[in-house]
């Protein structure tokens, strides 16, 4: 596979920071830097999905609320049906 280079602007701490905690888990700097980016797309997938799953309970929740209203207006007419029809025999 090809590969291209990005230029990272950091300070000497940084620099030896990054290159200690490389070491220290048995990765190249640059081994290092991709798993860090692949980290953060996925941590950036996790907080989508979180927000897509609060979008689908509160939908679901607005349903619910909703049938029980339908049940409710359902109910009503059934007992509406029901005295007219007593009224009439």
């Amino acid at each position: 596979m090809a590969s291209e280079r990005i230029v990272v602007q950091v300070t000497p701490t940084q620099k030896k920071e990054i290159a200690a905690i490389a070491k220290r888990v048995g990765l190249n700097t640059s081994e290092l830097m991709r798993q860090a980016v692949r980290q953060f797309q996925s941590l950036e997938n996790e907080q989508h999905l979180e927000a897509l799953l609060r979008q689908v309970q509160q939908s679901t929740q607005e349903a619910e609320h909703a049938l029980d209203q339908a049940l409710i207006s359902i109910d009503q007419s059934n007992q509406r049906i029901k005295q007219l029809s007593d009224r009439s025999h």
